[in-house]
């Protein structure tokens, strides 16, 4: 009698666990997808949505993502199917796609988004980010990257903040490293770029232990 009732009390906890877990798990997600923007003096992020596309259109003619990534919007039917996924992704929970508005010109610039959202262990990666040439080193990135640092590592609480490059680009690498991340080593030859060729992955991270220095260091002059 005694260890069938210890039985249900195990069950019961077990069960109880569970469904806690679930709940704080649906919550992170509804708070993650929440946010419709993210914004400071010098760039807005905008949830990107599929008539975002005739914005993006005209940039898209000024990047070759798929020379250095897996993704290609090298013309308007790629660029559709870009977007797409990125807002299926969204819809399954696993990514946050965003359309980038540049302030100080008043203009639309590029994309970034969250993506490899792994909500039990509090780890995202920051990534698929590209501008239009005009933007290119105006400074409007280390906006973006601060908005989304703050945000994952402020708002969400967030452990860890992932960044994934190929390793021959350099001025991607240099970028991430000029606001303080951390390479921790190479994936080799996880990706497939342009003429099927497969590159290697340079792994950075920014911890949240390490947010608030970063902060008051990398990011010291932005408002």
């Amino acid at each position: 009698m005694f260890m069938s009732h210890l039985k249900f009390i195990q069950r019961s906890y077990t069960n109880y666990f569970f469904v806690s877990k679930s709940i704080v798990l649906l919550k992170s997600n509804i708070f993650f997808m929440k946010v419709k923007t993210l914004e400071n003096s010098r760039a807005k992020l905008v949830v990107l949505e599929s008539f975002h596309y005739r914005d993006l259109l005209p940039l898209s003619k000024e990047v070759d993502l798929n020379a250095y990534g897996g993704s290609d919007i090298s013309t308007d039917t790629k660029l559709k199917a870009y977007i797409k996924d990125a807002i299926t992704r969204r819809e399954a929970s696993t990514a946050l796609p965003f359309i980038i508005f540049d302030k100080k010109l008043a203009r639309f610039a590029g994309s970034t988004r969250f993506g490899n959202i792994d909500k039990l262990n509090k780890v995202v990666h920051i990534g698929w980010t590209w501008l239009g040439k005009d933007f290119q080193g105006s400074g409007l990135n280390q906006h973006i990257k601060y908005l989304m640092l703050r945000y994952a590592f402020e708002k969400l609480d967030y452990e860890r903040v992932e960044f994934r490059i190929d390793e021959r680009n350099t001025r991607s690498r240099k970028a991430v490293e000029k606001i303080g991340a951390t390479l921790e080593g190479i994936l080799r030859k996880d990706i497939i770029t342009k003429n099927d060729r497969r590159r290697n992955s340079c792994c950075y991270s920014i911890l949240k232990s390490e947010w608030q220095e970063i902060k008051e260091t990398h990011f010291k002059t932005l408002p």
